[in-house]
């Protein structure tokens, strides 16, 4: 079934996630999307609150069934997907942040989190979860993230076309979501590669809970970790131990 033939649209709910995997335990259909007007209780990932301001951004949440074992990549062929529905709807080339923000001018437009649900060892599904600041003006922002965040429209200077930019967004994770059920992990990396805010060579820092990590960026493995190289020896960071990243 392709993404979006089936939508669910709410005007509130604690988290577009937690809906999805209780749907996705009574067998909902691959492809079911959730949409929710608000998030009481949003999440980022570690746990992490996500502010879901009303009626201002996209909070949503898709339920795949992958065959393909490399799950890890699927936060990368979101942000592809994301990002070309966004370049299609607006123009505008949003970067993407390893391993799961959108960006625009070093400000968060947008995030990914992908949760498994698992029947035994064996993955039952993955829920992805997508959410974008689309029509917040600067106050609609706490306090606390106004000087780190952004939306389309704060970007644009003008209106966004809601409708256009929903169409967009399922057909490209569509596209995308295709290309990763059969399989095709280098194109994944290289799109996701080439559209990074930072770029091969480039010094950066990559900061855990208990210390950080300077080295050259090489480039983005199979299963989606991270590479640097430093004093001639790579390392490689997954998404779970990151806090950060730094770069120019």
């Amino acid at each position: 079934m392709k993404i979006g033939t089936i939508i669910h649209r709410l005007k509130s709910c604690s988290s577009t996630n937690d809906l999805a995997k209780e749907m996705a335990d009574r067998d909902a259909k691959e492809g079911t999307v959730i949409i929710s007007e608000e998030q009481t209780k949003g999440r980022g990932t570690k746990g992490r609150s996500w502010y879901s301001a009303k009626a201002k951004g996209l909070y949503t949440s898709i339920i795949l069934r992958p065959k393909e074992s490399a799950v890890s990549l699927l936060p990368l062929v979101a942000g592809i997907g994301v990002q070309n529905a966004i370049l299609k709807t607006t123009g505008l080339r949003v970067g993407l942040r390893w391993p799961n923000d959108l960006v625009w001018k070093k400000k968060k437009l947008g995030g990914i989190l992908c949760e498994s649900g698992f029947l035994g060892n064996r993955i039952n599904y993955v829920i992805l979860g997508i959410g974008l600041n689309i029509s917040h003006e600067r106050s609609d922002f706490p306090e606390e993230i106004r000087s780190l965040a952004t939306s389309l429209e704060l970007a644009k200077k003008e209106a966004v076309d809601w409708s256009v930019l929903l169409q967009n967004l399922w057909e490209s994770l569509d596209d995308w979501y295709s290309i990763f059920c059969q399989g095709k992990r280098s194109e994944i990396i290289r799109s996701f590669e080439e559209n990074l805010v930072f770029s091969k060579g480039e010094r950066i820092t990559v900061v855990r809970d208990d210390d950080q990590v300077s080295g050259v960026f090489i480039g983005i493995d199979s299963q989606g970790g991270l590479i640097l190289e430093k004093r001639g020896k790579r390392q490689f960071f997954y998404s779970a131990e990151i806090k950060k990243i730094e770069y120019r």
